[in-house]
């Protein structure tokens, strides 16, 4: 009885709701960050590096927009500060994205096809983020 309070009252903290609409957000800034670098590398119309820094941009610039707004709204920091700190941590992010790429792209290491870095993308990088954000960018 015990467990099922404590997941009950999880559930309804402030945390658990801006995880939620975290993972909302990050799955839509994802899917914009996807949305721009497949064709890009897919097609070869660029490297995947270029084509990483494409979508990071666009996702960064879309991120901070959901999450100031939505996931982490009035949860603490002055904007000015917020700003700051979010694009420090994007740079954490991009720096993530880029390790992935670089590591399962780039002929130097596993050669993979353009797709292999998504797999983190999504499930990897998504977490760090998220983490920083809750506790330092909008702390």
């Amino acid at each position: 009885m015990a467990v099922l309070s404590r997941l009950d009252a999880w559930r309804r903290s402030e945390v658990f709701g801006q995880l939620v609409r975290f993972a909302i957000a990050g799955g839509i800034t994802t899917a914009i960050y996807t949305v721009v670098y497949s064709p890009l590398a897919k097609y070869r119309i660029t490297s995947e590096q270029v084509a990483n820094l494409a979508g990071y941009l666009v996702a960064m610039i879309s991120g901070y927009l959901i999450h100031s707004r939505w996931s982490f709204r009035g949860h603490g920091a002055d904007a000015g500060q917020t700003t700051k700190r979010f694009f420090a941590v994007s740079l954490v992010s991009y720096g993530a994205n880029t390790l992935w790429v670089w590591l399962l792209t780039d002929d130097a290491m596993l050669a993979g096809p353009w797709w292999w870095p998504l797999i983190p993308v999504l499930f990897v990088t998504p977490l760090v983020t998220f983490l920083l954000n809750r506790l330092w960018v909008f702390a």
